[in-house]
């Protein structure tokens, strides 16, 4: 069984073997020792004193293989994006360009660079050991953060935001950097990822200000704007699950997709609800949801959970062993899958 819970300063070396695995793009669980204990620890302080307000928070979850006692991924959502360290991104818009005497129109795509200087709330730092990408692990470990969000709702914005990895490969060389920042920062893609992480003055100084024309670009940055890096497309396909839609913000330096979602249209958020553990049983055949204690500090598992009555559930022993629970605690569930769409009944007016 594995357990989702908050990362530790004690996880630092386990933490920092996954990030060197991940390679290059995941800016947000970087492989760098001091960045990430920065991180850890900014991550404990965070959950000691979870606000009532969004003030730039940024909580940071490990999955902890219970038998085995490794740490096999990791996972974070900041409460709030922006302040002193604006979010940059590119938004993608179409301009016209219209000419009746030559009988011209065209429709050109234009980057235009934004800074958001309040909000919103971000996921991130999300990668899983290859060895566990089955059994809904992969799901469970992105999908958790909104539980987690679900529990406290007004410490985060009410959007939330997803960068996710665009196209580069296992070298470091993205095509959209290649064509774009580079020319600016006179640095290799990593090296720009990786200054990401420590200090965003560079970009204010360095990016361009005034809008790229896409067609001007080669025609390799062109193809991979919006696009989103291949060990990233699972991800991708669970947010959408959840909500989130692509709304023509791609990232500044690979161009990968930013999607959104309103936080209390998210899926999982709006599936979730509190309940009291009636009783326990050595095996349930019910849907699998996740499951998170609401008192203390967070954790969560996956487990088939048995509707007793409307605030009443029945889970397995194993779930209440791992979660260190018994009978007559209260539990924050969800669905770990979406169901099927409910039929809509349609009514003509009057």
């Amino acid at each position: 069984m594995v357990l989702i819970r908050p990362a530790t300063i004690d996880d630092l070396d386990e933490m920092l073997a996954l990030a060197s695995s991940a390679g290059v793009g995941l800016t947000t669980l970087p492989n760098d020792r001091n960045l990430l204990k920065k991180r850890i620890l900014k991550s404990q302080r965070s959950m000691e004193n979870i606000p009532d307000r969004p003030g730039g928070e940024s909580y940071l979850l490990v999955m902890h293989d219970l038998s085995t006692q490794k740490i096999v991924g990791a996972s974070g959502v900041v409460s709030k994006v922006g302040g002193f360290e604006p979010f940059y991104a590119y938004r993608l818009e179409t301009q016209i360009f219209d000419c009746k005497p030559l009988q011209v129109h065209k429709e050109i795509q234009v980057l235009h660079l934004h800074r958001e200087h309040d909000g919103p709330a971000e996921v991130g730092s999300l990668f899983l050991s290859p060895e566990y990408r089955k059994k809904d692990f992969g799901r469970f470990l992105q999908l958790v953060r909104f539980l987690f969000v679900a529990e406290h709702p007004a410490a985060f914005e009410p959007l939330i935001v997803s960068e996710l990895r665009g196209v580069s490969d296992s070298t470091g060389f993205c095509p959209f950097w290649d064509a774009v920042g580079k020319h600016f920062f006179e640095i290799d893609f990593p090296r720009a990822d990786h200054l990401s992480v420590v200090n965003k003055k560079f970009i204010a100084e360095l990016m361009p200000t005034y809008p790229i024309y896409v067609p001007l670009l080669p025609i390799a940055a062109q193809k991979v704007i919006g696009q989103v890096h291949e060990s990233s497309k699972p991800a991708l396909i669970n947010l959408e699950a959840e909500g989130f839609k692509f709304h023509g913000m791609v990232d500044i330096f690979d161009a990968g997709p930013c999607v959104s979602c309103q936080r209390d249209d998210i899926r999982t958020v709006r599936e979730s609800r509190v309940a009291t553990i009636e009783s326990l049983a050595s095996s349930i055949d019910s849907p699998t949801h996740m499951i998170g204690i609401t008192d203390g500090e967070f954790r969560a598992v996956i487990g088939p959970v048995e509707n007793l009555s409307s605030d009443t559930i029945r889970i397995s022993s194993d779930c209440a062993q791992a979660l260190k629970i018994s009978k007559g605690d209260r539990v924050r569930i969800s669905p770990l899958k979406p169901g099927k769409p409910r039929e809509e009944k349609i009514c003509e007016s009057d």
